[in-house]
């Protein structure tokens, strides 16, 4: 086994990872940076960075006040506030760092709006590439980083309740990065589904490694179904989104029959919160049968120039956006909850910190508001980085022990997959999530030799997780619906924590 240090681990390379690292590392700290995949989910954000710029008619507390609405009852109020207000300063340091925004006119950044914001907030890159040109930046400001490509961090190393390193499998087989400090930046779940937006690395493992070194996780039955995910004819992986920007600019939802998905649903209609769409689109689906949606943008003008990246990914689907309308489904985006963290991504195991989708800072609630994912991936990403920075400063050398590890288990990716699109996708029942925790009980030991192995036992613990949150959840709220319990209860908000893994 071979055996490495440094003063800061972090677990993932999209927003939240690299704009850590790089604060560690300009705090003089030695950083490594895992990296088990060649893609991030920040790579393929489209619509952009909800941000309240100054001299605008926009304020810290509209913005505030449309976050803690989305979510639905169950926002910390004062963690928005301070992730919110921090916002543009962390975009500016962004800017430093090489991003470049769409103007309106030299020095003005263009704004557009999305389902949920009662103001035109959304910074963007490229029309609809904002994620790309994030990636590239930080990738560029991040080369001088040491980032070990192919690496999977397979448990948290602790003793005497503080983090001392990560087990880690690369080319060369199974090792120790032995670290004060740790900040799992791992992104989301997305690959619990059959279909969803996320890219192929997304499969629940910061989740699974906080479960299983005991640190609590929270209102992960939130899964968020992004309303409009284009139907290309594929059962199956990682599908193209069509941003919420395409409504923000007009872009109608309408049935196969030309009717109205939204209407009489909500006073924003198609710009309602994502779950309330997603929902809409699940219901009419489900009543008449039809394989998609359809989101009418045609007339968008000149929606190939501001859309470049939805139209190229239509295109590639045989569908030309500015004379058709694109056949949609809600898909499996983003978890609203995660590693419990407070908004400078400490958990409650000193030495290691989240920040990201992987993270459940209070932000977010039961529901997501539209763009605030890459804003909260800057700002906590940053307050983490430089936190862990500061506690492996203060921090005695770390020296890392493989313990004993539990037996894990895992049911075949494609057989869970499956189970959770049946059974826990937009809409939830007791007897279909009985049955989905009956299957998930049946999963088999698995050894941790590799990457696909170690997904599958994290995919599996996440699971686990998901179905017994959603299982306690006896109510609808923000994109947790329930069809046995359809209202919401008054009762029940607040969030629900787990602290050990479910199966």
């Amino acid at each position: 086994m071979w055996h490495q240090r440094a003063d800061v681990v972090v677990v993932g390379t999209g927003v939240a990872g690299l704009v850590a690292a790089l604060a560690a590392h300009r705090r003089g700290r030695k950083v490594v940076v895992l990296s088990k995949a060649a893609d991030t989910a920040t790579f393929y954000a489209q619509g952009g960075i909800a941000v309240v710029l100054p001299d605008t008619d926009d304020s810290i507390d509209a913005h505030v006040a449309d976050t803690i609405a989305a979510g639905a009852g169950l926002c910390d109020a004062d963690a928005v506030r301070s992730i919110v207000a921090d916002g543009y300063r962390a975009v500016r340091e962004l800017v430093d760092d090489g991003a470049r925004f769409d103007e309106a006119e030299p020095g003005r950044w263009s704004l557009t709006r999305e389902g949920g914001h009662s103001r035109r907030r959304i910074i963007h890159s490229g029309g609809d590439a904002t994620g790309a040109e994030v990636q590239r930046a930080l990738d560029h400001a991040g080369a001088t980083l040491d980032i070990r490509r192919n690496h999977v961090a397979l448990q948290i190393l602790q003793s005497g309740g503080a983090v001392t390193g990560v087990q880690v499998l690369n080319e060369d087989g199974p090792g120790i990065v032995h670290a004060p400090s740790v900040v799992l930046a791992t992104g989301g779940l997305g690959h619990l589904y059959s279909a969803t937006t996320n890219p192929e690395g997304s499969t629940g493992d910061g989740i699974a490694l906080a479960l299983w070194a005991g640190v609590p996780i929270s209102d992960v039955e939130f899964i968020q179904f992004h309303p409009t995910m284009l139907f290309d004819g594929h059962a199956s992986g990682r599908r193209p989104l069509i941003t919420e920007a395409v409504r923000g600019e007009g872009g109608i939802l309408l049935d196969r029959q030309g009717n109205s998905i939204t209407r009489g649903i909500h006073p924003m209609g198609d710009l309602a919160p994502r779950d309330v769409v997603a929902a809409a689109i699940d219901a009419r689906l489900r009543e008449t049968g039809d394989p998609c949606a359809y989101l009418d943008a045609r007339a968008i003008t000149d929606f190939d120039r501001r859309f470049p990246t939805v139209t190229a990914a239509c295109r590639a689907a045989g569908i030309d956006p500015t004379s058709q309308p694109i056949p949609v489904v809600p898909g499996a985006h983003y978890s609203c909850g995660g590693v419990v963290t407070d908004v400078y991504g400490r958990t409650d195991l000193a030495g290691l910190f989240a920040a990201g989708e992987v993270a459940r800072t209070g932000m977010h609630g039961a529901n997501r508001l539209a763009s605030n994912s890459l804003l909260e991936g800057l700002v906590v990403g940053g307050r983490a980085g430089r936190a862990a920075a500061q506690h492996a400063n203060d921090a005695a050398p770390a020296h890392a022990e493989l313990g004993d590890v539990e037996t894990r288990v895992a049911l075949p990716r494609n057989k869970l997959q499956r189970a959770m699109s049946t059974y826990a996708s937009v809409v939830r029942d007791a007897d279909g999530l009985q049955q989905l925790a009956r299957e998930l009980e049946a999963a088999d030991p698995r050894d941790l030799d590799g990457r696909a192995s170690f997904e599958d036992v994290a995919l599996t613990t996440t699971a686990c997780a998901v179905t017994a949150a959603a299982l306690a959840r006896n109510e609808s709220r923000g994109c947790h619906h329930r069809s046995d319990f359809p209202d919401t209860d008054p009762a029940l908000a607040h969030s629900q924590v787990f602290a050990a893994a479910c199966c």
